[in-house]
């Protein structure tokens, strides 16, 4: 017996050990944040300037073929700046699909920290989940996927490379030029004030760290 076979029954040996659940949490120890849901133009919520997720070209246009299908069934996630607008956590893809589009958002009663904190735990959160591939399977039975955008969209997530090779490709001449102005900030306090700032005045921009 190897030590590369110890290691693999002691890890398989791990995995199958039940976790040891959470204590319990009773209802006034969880406390809850949402304040209310608004109807608001998708254009006029604010990105968060730390948002960290890029959106392929291959998931922008499974989003846009499950609105044909569906049509728009869940809601975005912001919290209210003092101004009064909303500042989005979740849904930033959807905010820039169609600016025009009138979406819901739930409006959460959380500060700055807390709303970083969801920004930064929200997604790897939903990550951690595991398949049962016979459920899954089964479902894909049951409902099979005919439009090639979503089809695509769930190949290359069962592949595991969504993120890593966009889908489809797009011709040449469909892409657009872009033009960017890069500013370097003294400190990070300049960048977020710099950001703040741009966001204020409606300017489209993101953080980057060289």
């Amino acid at each position: 017996m190897t030590w590369t076979t110890i290691i693999d029954e002691q890890t398989q040996a791990n995995e199958d050990q039940p976790l040891t659940p959470p204590s319990p949490l009773t209802p006034q120890q969880i406390r809850n944040r949402i304040k209310g849901h608004r109807k608001v133009r998708a254009g006029d919520l604010v990105p968060h300037e730390w948002n960290f997720r890029l959106h392929p070209h291959g998931q922008k246009a499974a989003l846009a073929a499950i609105y044909q299908e569906v049509g728009f069934a869940r809601s975005l996630l912001a919290y209210e700046l003092p101004d009064g607008r909303l500042k989005l956590i979740d849904g930033h893809l959807r905010r820039d699909l169609d600016p025009d589009l009138e979406v819901d958002v739930e409006v959460l009663d959380v500060n700055e920290e807390e709303a970083r904190t969801l920004l930064l735990c929200i997604d790897p959160l939903a990550a951690l989940a595991k398949t049962q591939e016979q459920i899954h399977q089964r479902l894909l039975e049951l409902t099979p996927i005919e439009v090639p955008d979503l089809r695509a969209a769930l190949e290359a997530a069962a592949r595991g490379d969504f993120e890593h090779k966009p889908f489809p490709k797009i011709a040449p001449e469909t892409i657009q030029p872009q033009f960017y102005i890069l500013i370097p900030c003294r400190d990070e306090k300049q960048q977020v004030e710099l950001l703040q700032r741009f966001l204020d005045e409606g300017l489209k921009c993101e953080a980057k760290i060289a």
